[in-house]
Formats: structure tokens, sequence, C-alpha cells
């Protein structure tokens, strides 16, 4: 088995770094690299032999009329050859001549090489080596899983740190190329296969794949919605922390065709993104699954409450509301009425575009949306629940979605084992592992 990794990186500055990169990638032997030029200097011929895709080659094929000269910033430019490369590179990527992506670079570079990267199907190992790595990287990262490797210092002249760090990373992305190439190709791992499943268990049916959303306040009622299905269906669940990048990584694997249900039991960054909190996830949220069509469970975890920094980050217009101190880094803010309302009216607008609204269910639980407004919690409010749910059942009204409402907490255990055996019925499991079909 070999695999390619390919090396992306502005040639014209860094072509040393990255050219010992691809020397420390090769020397496992059955590695082959692909180096892959997004410098705005086209390299001199001297050095031009180790450079197998140029800038210009791609600006040619998927720009062509583009003249890189006519691009006055270097921020204009990182744009455009980012979608060229992004393009060159997922053409790459589906002809199989690829198997993995690395890069290092400055702020600049990394940015460029994060919209190419963030345009690969996740599972794909991509790795960029950044002197940017230690600091805020969410906009780098976003929905994908590229990993990122502080450089210590900046890639800027081989020394012995830097020779080391790009020897990690080579071997990084060397193992990683390997593991999805046997993956990729349906070839066994080298490890002994498992035992076969005793017969008769849902594990001899062909698993079903279902996303849950889960906070921190909403953890104990996922993890037994997660174990209900888990042991009693033929069901593999994906869970999303709710921190804006966990949906909208979620709404790209649904886009993508790569998830068959949703249980949305946490929708706390639908708050952030109607309160201006830190954890929001855009205002294409709810949108992947109604557009699919696929079973899908929506409920209120979290909803009471915005997502801020530390406490003196909160905004003067929210100091007034009752706050509770997370960690010293996240303080959380009870939403309002108001806010409830522009909440519901929120989901109601999403859930009516439903390509297939029998496929949807909505659950209110009544006694609390996170374990702090439980009766006696810190943002326990009676006025701000019933402003959502009033919200959410007059905006639904005349729908073919259903509405459920339970007197529990989203957290009790009765609650998540109904919201598991819902889903199931949406899907048509039976609890033998047969699977029903549906209109």
């Amino acid at each position: 088995m070999s695999a390619t990794v390919a090396i992306i990186g502005t040639c014209d500055t860094k072509l040393e770094e990255l050219t010992f990169l691809a020397h420390e990638i090769a020397a496992f032997g059955n590695v082959n690299t692909c180096l892959i030029d997004v410098g705005r200097r086209t390299s001199p011929p001297s050095e031009e032999e180790g450079i197998d895709v140029r800038a210009s080659d791609m600006m040619s094929q998927y720009r062509p009329g583009l003249d890189i000269s006519e691009l006055s910033s270097r921020g204009d430019f990182v744009e455009a050859m980012g979608k060229c490369a992004a393009e060159a590179v997922r053409d790459m990527y589906a002809r199989g001549e690829i198997d993995a992506i690395v890069s290092a670079g400055g702020s600049g570079g990394t940015w460029l090489s994060s919209l190419v990267m963030r345009r690969l199907p996740i599972g794909v190992p991509k790795l960029i080596v950044s002197t940017v790595a230690s600091g805020d990287t969410g906009p780098i990262v976003g929905e994908s899983d590229m990993a990122l490797m502080y450089s210590v210092v900046d890639i800027a002249g081989l020394n012995h740190l830097l020779r080391a760090i790009l020897s990690n990373a080579a071997a990084s992305i060397a193992g990683a190329a390997l593991s999805h190439a046997r993956r990729r190709r349906g070839q066994a791992s080298p490890q002994p296969p498992p035992p076969p499943p005793p017969r008769g268990t849902v594990a001899e049916a062909a698993k079903k794949r279902v996303a849950l959303t889960m906070f921190g306040v909403t953890t104990p009622g996922v993890d037994v919605v997660r174990k209900t299905l888990e042991s009693r269906y033929p069901v593999e669940t994906y869970v999303f922390h709710a921190t804006g990048h966990g949906g909208r990584a979620m709404e790209r694997l649904v886009a993508s065709g790569d998830l068959d249900a949703v249980i949305d039991l946490t929708t706390t960054e639908i708050c952030d993104h109607i309160m201006g909190g830190v954890m929001s996830a855009g205002p294409g949220r709810l949108d992947a699954a109604v557009e699919a069509g696929i079973p899908t469970i929506v409920s209120t975890g979290a909803l009471d409450m915005a997502n801020f920094g530390a406490k003196e980050s909160v905004p003067e217009r929210y100091r007034h509301r009752t706050q509770v101190e997370h960690n010293p880094v996240v303080t959380l803010v009870r939403s309002s009425p108001r806010d409830c309302r522009d909440i519901g009216r929120f989901i109601c607008d999403k859930l009516r575009k439903a390509a297939r609204p029998d496929r949807i269910q909505v659950w209110l639980p009544l006694g609390g949306a996170s374990m702090l407004s439980v009766p006696g919690g810190p943002f326990h409010d009676a006025d701000s629940d019933a402003a959502l749910y009033e919200s959410i059942m007059e905006g639904l009204e005349g729908t073919d979605i259903s509405i459920v409402q339970d007197e529990g907490c989203i957290n009790d255990r009765d609650f998540a084992v109904k919201i598991a055996e819902a889903m199931a019925k949406l899907m048509g499991l039976q609890e033998s592992g047969q699977v029903i079909k549906t209109q």
C-alpha cells in the first residue's frame, strides 16, 4: 500500500522549508509527495524542478482570463488563489491522486491553505504547520477536521528546532495518509479484525447514522438518547458539541449525505445567533436537515442561555440579566421573553420550509431546557419559557409538523428515552435490528 501527500505552500518564500518537509515525508518509502505552489511570484527555473503543480497552471485552468498582476492587494491574491487551488486539489482527490494534504507557512499561507483544506471531505487528513496555530484558530479551522501544529519559530530558514517540528509533521501526515489510503481502497488495516458480533444482535444490521447535538448542560439527556439508540436499534450516533463550529460541522455532514437523521436536542447556537453570543452557528442553522428531508427531531436544549467570554466581556445591554459563570472564559446569560419569541420565530421560519414536514417533530420539555432552568435553578424563568413555547406552537400551526409537549426536563431519563423511541419510529427501525421501509 502506498499513499500520496499533497504539500501546499508559497514556493516563492518557503521553498526550502517545503522541500525539506517533502523529503521527510518521502523518507517513509511508501509515501509519495506532490508539491503545489500557491505563491504569488513565479519561482526561478532553477527551483521549479521540485514543484509538481504550479500556481500559474492552476490559474490558467480554473480561472482563465484572470490576470494575477491585476490583483492589487495581497489579500485579494490569497482569496483568488485559495479558491483556485481548492478546486484543483478537490479534483485531484476525486481522481484518487492524493490521500492527504499538509502545509507550512505564516498567517497568509495558513489562511490560503485553510481555504483549500476546508473544501476537502471530512476524514481526509489535513495538517497545517503554522506560526499562528497557538492563537484563535476558529476562523481557520471552521467546521473542518484539519489539525494545526504550532511552528514555535517562524518558517523562515531551516534550523534545528524547525527541522524537528517539520519532521514530526511529516511523520504525522505520512501515517495519516497511509491509514486513509487503506480505508479508501477498502483494504484491511494491519491489526487483526475484531471478533464477529453475536448472532441476533443489532450489530449484524447496517447501522444508520444519527446526529445528536449536545452542550454541557444537556449532556445527561443526550447520553441517555445515545445509549438507548445504540443499545436497542441498528444506530451509530454522532454527537456534535453545540459551540458554533459543531453545529456548522453537523449541517455540512447532513448536506453531503453523510448522516441519515438528526436529533437536534441542543439548539443553543440559535440563541447565540439571536443574542449576539460567541457560539453562533450562523443564519444557516437548521437548513440542511430541512432541505434534505431526513427524519429530524428538534428540541429546545440550552435555549435558555447565550454564551459570552469572560464576565467582563458580557455586553452592557445584558449586564442586568441573570448570569452564570460557567468557567473563567465562558459566561452564560439568560435569554429574555423577547429573545425567546425571536428564537421561536427563527425555528419556525426554518421548519416551515421543510421538504418532508411529516418527518419532523418538535419536542418541548416544559420542565426545563437545561439543567440550569429547572425549577429552583438560576435560569428558571417561566415567562421566558412560555414565550418560547407559545412562539413555536403558533408558528407551526397549520403545518404537518408534530409538536410534542412533555412535562419533563430535557435531561430527564423518561424524556430522553421517548425521544430515542420517537426517532426510531420516524426512521422505521425495530428493536430487532430490522429496518422497515417508510414512504
